[in-house]
């Protein structure tokens, strides 16, 4: 049974976001949260690192099993989609003005065993 998480209207550009996330995609929630707390961009790194231990707490809280090594669990899916854009205004020389775009990110982060990875795979072979 998968958990999901999501962070909605980060103030972070989600270019920037998408770095830090492509980093753990993948991995086991151990490795993942050792990158995150090691990560050259902390700032980006701390907002995935809260949303990560969210979604560990949300799949405690579904299957009543305490996370440890032996659970297998790992980081199956995480994507960031932007967000609104605040749009403002800067005074720029001559009586020109400049839009600034400030802009923000959704998210989304999804944990689940490797167990279960596997037997999905094993039947969807077998039904072909």
């Amino acid at each position: 049974m998968e958990a999901v998480a999501k962070l909605n209207n980060c103030p972070m550009s989600p270019r920037k976001m998408r770095l830090v996330v492509d980093q753990i995609r993948g991995q086991r929630v151990e490795d993942a949260l050792n990158t995150l707390k090691y990560s050259q961009k902390r700032v980006y790194a701390e907002k995935v690192e809260k949303l990560l231990k969210s979604a560990i707490a949300n799949w405690q809280e579904v299957n009543d099993v305490r996370v440890d090594e032996e659970t297998g669990l790992i980081v199956k899916e995480v994507f960031v989609d932007p967000g609104r854009m605040l749009k403002r205004i800067q005074p720029a020389p001559q009586g020109r003005a400049h839009r600034i775009r400030k802009r923000s990110n959704h998210i989304t982060l999804k944990v689940d065993t490797m167990d279960t990875d596997v037997q999905t795979e094993e039947s969807n072979s077998e039904e072909q």
